[in-house]
């Protein structure tokens, strides 16, 4: 099992060049069970939620919608439609900002009538009899389909839309499906407790993803920090042709041209794809939901969010609907210590730090992480002292540096130039930062002024 002397396993080595070795701080939820939160009063739903186009609305004010019916469609190829988690009424159109700053139209359902109970849901995707047997009962543009119609996206916090990942295309061979269960964001435990509770939805979704793009080799991949999510793996993989992957735990391992690395020993080029090496990537989670969305025409309308971090008093791992507030799922696991200094949507490395209580859950979210003081504290800015630890620690031979530079002085020709879009904001230049400079931060707004000269 594993990377340790199992060639045999998979051709990589396990691992990649550079990256770092923060503490994983997992220890807050990782022995927290999965808890089902109830239904809220309401839910507020983004119209964009996933990477590419909105879907526009269905519904219209006053208008009483079950649980699980489409309340929003994705029109564009790259987009993906929006089912209400609970049974109600719509209220009038509203706009919300999301955790990254970004203020998007919403519609928001008063809870109401004859709901579905969230246990139920769970209970489905815990089981253990999934019928591996019958995933050759779906064509492959069939699988497809259906994820579209569940509205499934990346559940690892890109949030691409599932259904183009999966489309079968003559064009582009894909060898290998590559389910990403690293988790190698410090102090989330999603993922974690979904292999842990749920490892047979995961295999399912992952043979349907698997035939869906006609792949030869499926591997779960996971780190070896997590040996009892990987030991519930292995039972549930156990005469079917999915293999797991026992990668080395470092960060960024789940990224995706590092885990093509680590285990197929492939480099995907610069700006590319992992198709472009015949590789399919996903998460457990979305493969988890792709079971559900395919096997049982359930559409995606929950997932499971780590609320953790020393500011909390009661880390937990939550069931929630999509729509719910941040506040309420702080308010279930007892709200803040004392101490409590910086909420963040997301891990530490790569999260957005945000205030608003008010803002809802979204497919894309995968914790709420709370910072004491003690671990927020960062020193004091001061000049860059050209140490090139930045450098080292770049996942992707960046030179973090000069890219925070040409951001700084408002250089975006500079910026191309130095492949600032390659840069997929790890934050592993920030942590390694002697100087404590903001370098993802920087890289951000050099990544927005590229974009605004593009619009020109």
């Amino acid at each position: 099992m594993g990377f340790f002397g199992s060639k045999e396993e998979f051709p990589g080595k396990g691992s990649f060049p550079h990256g770092i070795h923060p503490p994983d701080n997992k220890f807050y939820s990782a022995g927290a069970a999965v808890e089902v939160l109830p239904n809220p009063d309401k839910v507020v739903l983004p119209l964009l939620q996933h990477i590419g186009a909105p879907c526009e609305p269905v519904v219209k004010p006053k208008q009483v919608v079950a649980c699980g019916e489409m309340v929003g469609k994705g029109q564009a190829f790259v987009s993906a439609a929006l089912h209400s988690p609970v049974a109600g009424k719509v209220k009038k159109n509203t706009v919300v900002t999301l955790a990254n700053g970004r203020h998007l139209p919403a519609i928001e359902i008063k809870t109401d009538g004859d709901q579905v109970d969230p246990k139920d849901l769970w209970k489905e995707m815990t089981a253990t009899d999934w019928s591996f047997s019958t995933v050759s009962d779906y064509a492959p543009d069939e699988i497809s389909k259906l994820i579209h119609a569940a509205g499934i996206v990346g559940l690892g916090g890109a949030a691409f839309p599932t259904h183009v990942k999966v489309m079968p295309s003559d064009k582009q061979l894909i060898d290998t499906l590559l389910v990403n269960g690293c988790e190698c964001e410090p102090y989330l435990t999603c993922d974690y407790r979904l292999m842990k509770e749920a490892p047979y939805a995961i295999v399912a979704g992952a043979l349907l993803a698997g035939r869906a793009v006609s792949a030869k080799e499926i591997f779960i991949c996971v780190e070896d920090n997590k040996p009892e999510a990987i030991e519930a793996l292995e039972r549930a993989t156990q005469d079917t042709v999915v293999k797991v992957a026992v990668v080395e735990t470092k960060y960024p391992q789940g990224s995706e041209k590092q885990l093509v690395k680590a285990v197929l020993d492939l480099e995907v080029p610069l700006g590319g794809l992992p198709s472009a090496v015949g590789v399919a990537m996903s998460n457990v989670g979305t493969m988890a939901a792709v079971a559900r969305g395919v096997m049982k025409k359930g559409p995606l309308t929950h997932r499971v969010v780590s609320v953790t971090g020393g500011g909390i008093a009661n880390p937990k791992n939550l069931f929630v609907p999509i729509g719910i507030t941040m506040g309420e799922l702080i308010d279930y696991c007892g709200g803040l210590t004392q101490d409590a200094a910086r909420i963040i949507a997301g891990g530490p490395m790569m999260g957005f730090a945000f205030s608003d209580l008010n803002t809802p859950v979204t497919k894309g979210t995968s914790g709420i992480t709370i910072l004491t003081h003690a671990e927020a504290a960062r020193g004091e800015e001061t000049s860059c002292v050209r140490c090139g630890r930045c450098v080292d620690a770049c996942p992707m031979n960046l030179v973090p540096t000069r890219l925070a530079m040409a951001a700084r002085y408002q250089n975006p020709e500079l910026a191309r130039q130095y492949n600032i879009n390659a840069c997929f904001e790890c934050g592993s230049c920030t942590y390694v930062c002697p100087a404590n400079i903001k370098l993802v931060q920087l890289i951000r707004t050099g990544k927005a002024q590229v974009a605004a000269t593009m619009k020109k």
